[in-house]
């Protein structure tokens, strides 16, 4: 720690910032490390896994030339990459209206399975519903009564009360109506699907090694995965300009990863700001993108700079209080702060960014875009995977996130924390995996048992909340 306050002094002494993080020496790819240059002078390190699959040749699938008994083999993987590419055909029509008064209604009129998707376990199709929220804080009352409302029941000479008659409903004139009406194909995404692409994003002060169990998983079950090093974070190149590091700007590094890697079906995995990118891409690319998984993103509100006061300090400051930070992020990340928890966070290379880095990053989340409207506009499913004891964001956004999405499936995991895919690797990594396999039946006389079956192996590992003793 002294060696830190000292160098934090040279660094307001000098006016430079100090241990800025500079890409790994490394001469040639290794082990599925790839640099990529996004741009003139910025450069992400990648990690890219590739899996090994038997390579078809023209003369294998003539069946000219094999007497070994490899013929069906061939055609069995290419009967099962052409069963990847059918699934169900689900209707999306929403429409979307937005009030002067702070007042969002979501109507879905199309035929999606709303009821065994959502939150219903009747298994009943719910062609039509209506949603309605606040766009404000949801949780704040008016301060001052609404005109509008009935008067309150007048009590009769004899003691009865009369019911006060309905409220008179004024027609109001919207601000903005959005509307959606799509198909899209909803199928299971195996790992020997070559056609099948995860990707991985991680959010403020981390890097790809927090995806280290993820990777390591999903690529030995067949899956090419991919997980960026944002600017500034991992062995990426770090500008020490502010503006390298807004969101606009991440968000462009991670389109020119997406497009360089995609595939025809990608499956976008984000943690905390990361979820915001993942969120970004799926706009950006509804036919590309298959499924999204949002982990303790919070939202969905739109992005707006930190005013923490402490992220105001000079970077030299910053710098001096880098061992109080860490130690804050490790208290507030894991739900347990021992010496395995330690050892995780210095595995996965997390917080380990530079105070000017951390500065921008946190003064650089400015998303106006990003909205109620933005998120209600999703069509794919998304999982919402939300650990019950994370400091950083609470419960109730990961639920309001749940009510605006139209296909939404949020699942808790008790003992996990904001880092929850380092703490609970096996639930993380299961539940993804029956994510991947989910394929929504679109059969109104298919029962809810065949048809709720990632709900139900999703909910096996669904732990309620403890009791406040």
């Amino acid at each position: 720690m002294l060696t830190t306050i000292t160098e934090g002094i040279l660094c307001c002494l000098t006016g430079k910032a100090a241990s800025l993080v500079l890409p790994l020496e490394s001469s040639e790819p290794s082990d599925g490390f790839e640099f990529v240059e996004v741009k003139p002078g910025r450069v992400l390190r990648v990690r890219h896994i590739i899996p090994e699959r038997p390579v078809v040749t023209e003369d294998q699938v003539a069946g000219k030339g094999n007497t070994d008994g490899t013929d069906d083999d061939v055609e069995g993987s290419l009967e099962e990459d052409n069963e990847s590419n059918t699934g169900s055909s689900v209707h999306c029509k929403r429409k979307i209206t937005v009030y002067r008064n702070g007042q969002l209604v979501i109507e879905n009129l199309g035929d999606v399975l709303h009821s065994e998707i959502l939150q219903c376990q009747d298994g009943d199709l719910e062609p039509c519903s209506t949603v309605e929220v606040e766009l404000a804080d949801y949780k704040e009352m008016p301060s001052s009564p609404d005109p509008n409302s009935a008067p309150p029941p007048v009590p009769s000479p004899l003691g009865e009360h009369k019911p006060a008659p309905p409220p008179r409903r004024r027609r109001r004139k919207p601000k903005r109506t959005v509307q959606i009406d799509s198909k899209r194909v909803i199928s299971s995404c195996k790992g020997t699907h070559s056609d099948v692409a995860l990707f991985f994003v991680h959010g403020v002060g981390g890097s790809l090694d927090i995806w280290g169990s993820q990777l390591d998983f999903f690529s030995r079950l067949g899956y090419e995965v991919i997980a960026p090093d944002l600017a500034g974070h991992g062995a990426s190149t770090a500008p020490h300009i502010a503006a390298a590091y807004t969101f606009y700007a991440l968000a462009e590094d991670l389109r020119a990863i997406f497009k360089r890697y995609a595939r025809k079906r990608n499956i976008l995995i984000g943690h905390s700001y990361g979820v915001s990118f993942c969120t970004f891409l799926a706009h950006e690319y509804p036919d590309l993108v298959h499924k999204v998984v949002m982990i303790n993103g919070g939202g969905p509100t739109a992005l707006e700079p930190s005013l923490c006061s402490i992220f105001q300090l000079p970077s030299c400051v910053l710098h001096c209080l880098t061992p109080c930070l860490a130690w804050s992020f490790l208290k507030a990340g894991f739900a347990r702060q021992g010496a395995k928890e330690k050892q995780l966070l210095k595995q996965g290379n997390a917080f380990n960014v530079s105070p000017f880095v951390l500065r921008a990053m946190m003064s650089g989340q400015y998303w106006p875009e990003g909205d109620e409207v933005y998120h209600a506009e999703l069509t794919v499913p998304i999982l919402l995977v939300h650990g019950m004891c994370d400091k950083f964001v609470p419960m109730d956004e990961d639920q309001r996130m749940a009510e605006i999405l139209l296909f939404a499936f949020l699942k808790v995991i008790e003992e996990g924390s904001h880092m929850v895919m380092m703490e609970c690797p096996d639930t993380v990594n299961t539940l993804l995996h029956e994510f991947f396999l989910w394929e929504p039946d679109m059969s109104r006389k298919a029962s809810s048992k065949t048809d709720m079956a990632l709900t139900d192996s999703l909910h096996t590992l669904k732990i309620n909340k403890p009791v406040d003793k």
